[in-house]
């Protein structure tokens, strides 16, 4: 039996544990928000011509719109403990898509806003066919989204036959090049797309649902979650982020080709983990997801300003990311990738 010193003695030991973790989240919440801005002062400080303007803003802020698309979709499955690898091929196809679904060089279809919807569906449809095969047939969502990736990249060339369509629709050309209140509309896009995305994780079921499932999954499924329906609905609404970016992406060049989705999971993905979004699941949020895109794009844009050379500036994305899964392991002891 305890003696009531050893009882105390416990109570206090387990009092100081507990504000020794709540100190260190508080301390990982807030420092994104340090790096950010100690990121923006010594651009300031070395680019005094350029990095602080008006124009350098706006190139922020446009160069900040697709990252923040992308990252706010694969959030949501981070959340959830799972990954979505399927960011390049599924951004690839649905700008592929659209570029020969509205008024275009190569194609006599012409399907207007219809063309946008479509696309749209497209990228849901992949998301969801990802979440099946995860939650029906059990394959893990990094070997899942790999395959829908590759697959989705297929679909993109067969779409233009290996002569890309140049986009003629002057309404959805303007897009990319338009500005309300200073600000580009594809920025304001990727905004709408955040304040959706933080209405579905704070205001609804689905989004509580989403950090039980990524905590222990086993506990929501207890309690008669559906914690299938939740992991295949995080996987269409990242195919949905997706589709929205290989479209912005498509109407930025012009055209629709393959090569669009190339390299854009790296970013989004340490835009996710630096913003302090847990790659185990149940931490963070699309909040801290907005900070980490502004972190990498600041990042990007100061170290071109300084001349850094672009295998260098990748590099230290890649050594960011690095320490930010360290961290995020060792706050956590469960796994990473379900």
């Amino acid at each position: 039996m305890y003696s009531k010193n050893n009882t105390s003695s416990i109570a206090e030991e387990f009092e100081l544990k507990t504000k020794k973790e709540q100190r260190s989240e508080r301390l990982s919440r807030i420092m994104p928000v340090i790096i950010l801005i100690f990121l923006i002062l010594f651009f300031s400080i070395t680019c005094p011509k350029s990095f602080p303007t008006i124009y350098n803003l706006k190139t922020i802020l446009n160069q900040l719109s697709i990252t923040l698309i992308i990252a706010l979709g694969i959030t949501f499955v981070i959340l959830t403990g799972s990954v979505d690898l399927s960011v390049d091929g599924v951004v690839a196809l649905t700008g592929c898509l659209l570029s020969v679904l509205v008024l275009n060089s190569k194609y006599s279809t012409n399907l207007g806003l219809l063309a946008v919807l479509i696309s749209l569906l497209v990228g849901m449809l992949c998301g969801l066919v990802s979440g099946i095969f995860l939650v029906k047939f059990k394959v893990s969502s990094f070997m899942v989204t790999y395959a829908m990736s590759a697959i989705a990249m297929g679909l993109a060339l067969m779409s233009y036959g290996g002569l890309f369509a140049t986009i003629k629709d002057p309404f959805l050309l303007s897009i990319p090049s338009t500005s309300l209140l200073g600000i580009p509309v594809i920025t304001w896009i990727a905004f709408v797309v955040f304040v959706i995305s933080y209405v579905i994780q704070e205001k609804t079921p689905f989004g509580r649902y989403m950090y039980a499932v990524g905590t222990n999954e086993a506990i929501p499924r207890m309690t008669g979650i559906k914690v299938d329906k939740v992991k295949i609905g995080v996987f269409m609404w990242s195919g949905a982020c997706l589709a929205i970016a290989g479209m912005i992406s498509s109407l930025r060049l012009g055209y629709g080709i393959v090569d669009i989705g190339l390299g854009q999971y790296f970013p989004a993905q340490a835009a996710v983990v630096v913003g302090g979004t847990s790659l185990s699941g149940g931490r963070g949020g699309v909040v801290n997801t907005l900070v980490g895109a502004m972190i990498i794009t600041v990042l990007e844009i100061g170290l071109l300003l300084l001349g850094v050379n672009t295998y260098i500036r990748t590099g230290v994305q890649g050594i960011i990311i690095v320490i930010a899964v360290i961290l995020s392991v060792h706050r956590t002891d469960r796994t990473i990738c379900k």
